[in-house]
């Protein structure tokens, strides 16, 4: 019996292993896709009055657009708020050590983190719906050739939303941080 308890605790820690090298690999995908500068001709600020508390209004402006995406996967039992924070604030850490301005903001937000939310800070970067999804399927194809997706042997099914499913996301926001936002429920 002390075997197999042996062997449930080295299982788990494959497993939390797999999940955290898993994570380290979504964040070469997101400063791949967000780490090339672009340039900007209007940089005056807009100011904007915000009447009501929450998310939208406050970070983004309302969604325009909002979606349902089945996920492929659910989340992993290792992803937690905790997780969750630790890859965005990762990522917030290396792109300010980039010799230029980061070209977006990403961040997790709600009670547990479960709320991925992506601003461009550059205008022209996320200005149609069109260009948001672009930037989500170009994440989707970088992930497909990092080796735990193909260990996984989910390299032709999963997609950048079914790995924020994985790390635990309930939704991901993007937005151009003026006026076009568009939200994407994951199920």
């Amino acid at each position: 019996m002390r075997q197999n308890s042996s062997a449930g605790i080295q299982v788990m820690a494959v497993r939390e292993k797999a999940f955290g090298m898993l994570v380290l690999m979504a964040l070469s995908l997101v400063f791949l896709v967000f780490g090339t500068p672009a340039h900007s001709s209007d940089l005056s600020p807009t100011l904007v009055k915000v009447e009501k508390l929450g998310h939208s209004g406050y970070y983004y402006p309302e969604a325009k657009t909002i979606e349902i995406y089945k996920a492929r996967t659910g989340s992993h039992p290792a992803a937690n708020r905790k997780s969750r924070l630790a890859f965005v604030s990762s990522v917030a850490q290396a792109n300010s050590e980039n010799a230029y301005p980061p070209q977006a903001a990403m961040f997790a937000k709600g009670a547990d983190g479960q709320k991925l939310i992506i601003i461009g800070l550059v205008d022209g970067r996320f200005d149609t719906l069109f260009r948001m999804r672009a930037i989500l399927a170009n994440m989707t194809s970088l992930i497909r050739t990092l080796p735990v997706v193909q260990e996984l042997g989910a390299e032709e099914i999963f997609t950048f939303l079914d790995l924020m499913k994985l790390m635990g996301f309930e939704q991901v926001t993007i937005s151009n941080g003026r006026e076009l936002t568009h939200q994407i429920i994951l199920e």
